[in-house]
C-alpha cells in the first residue's frame, strides 16, 4: 500500500507543475474577506485529515486489512473520533478543500472533477473491503453514519446482536 501511495504523489507531480506554470482562464476569484473565510475553511479541513489517521490505527495494519470476520488476526471495528459522524473523513476534507478554493480556473476545474472522481472511487474501493474485513459489523455502521456527509448525532454501537 506505501508503495501505491509513493508512485501515486511521483505521478501527480509534474501534473501539478504543469498546472502552475499553466493555469488556464480564470474563472472566478472571490474578494476579501470572503477569501480568508474560505481559506480558513480548507484549513479546518486539512485539520480533519491527521485527526482521521489518529482515530483509526487499524486502517493501517496489512494482516488485518487482509483477516476475514471471526479469524485471529481480525480485530473489531473500533468507530471513535470523526468516523463517529462520518465514515470517510479523508474524501470529505479533500472535496471540502477543493470546494473552498478562493479561485478557480478552468484547468484547476479539471484536475479537481478528476481528483474528486478518483476519491469517491477510491473511498467505494476501501468501503468494500471493509466489508470483508469487518463483515455485518461493518454494515450496520453504513447504515447508521453517512459517507461524505458529517451527521450531528454520533455513531453508537448498537446493543442488538448482529
Amino acid at each position: 500500500m506505501p508503495v501505491y501511495n509513493l508512485i501515486a504523489v511521483i505521478t501527480l507531480i509534474p501534473l501539478v507543475y504543469l498546472l502552475y506554470k499553466n493555469p488556464g482562464p480564470f474563472l472566478y476569484i472571490v474578494p476579501s474577506p470572503w477569501r480568508w473565510f474560505m481559506v480558513g475553511g480548507q484549513v479546518i479541513a486539512a485539520i480533519v485529515g491527521p485527526r482521521a489517521l489518529r482515530d483509526a490505527p487499524q486502517r493501517f495494519r496489512l494482516r488485518g486489512q487482509l483477516s476475514t470476520p471471526n479469524t485471529p488476526d481480525a480485530a473489531p471495528l473500533d468507530i471513535r473520533g470523526v468516523y463517529r459522524w462520518i465514515r470517510d473523513p479523508f474524501l470529505f476534507s479533500g472535496l471540502v478543500i477543493m470546494v473552498l478554493t478562493p479561485f478557480m480556473t478552468v484547468n484547476l476545474l479539471i484536475m479537481y472533477l478528476l481528483t474528486t472522481i478518483y476519491l469517491v472511487m477510491g473511498s467505494m474501493h476501501w468501503e468494500s473491503r471493509l466489508v470483508a474485513q469487518f463483515g455485518d459489523e461493518f454494515r450496520e455502521y453504513q447504515k447508521e453514519v453517512h459517507r461524505i456527509i458529517p451527521r450531528l448525532k454520533g455513531y453508537k454501537k448498537s446493543s442488538r446482536k448482529l
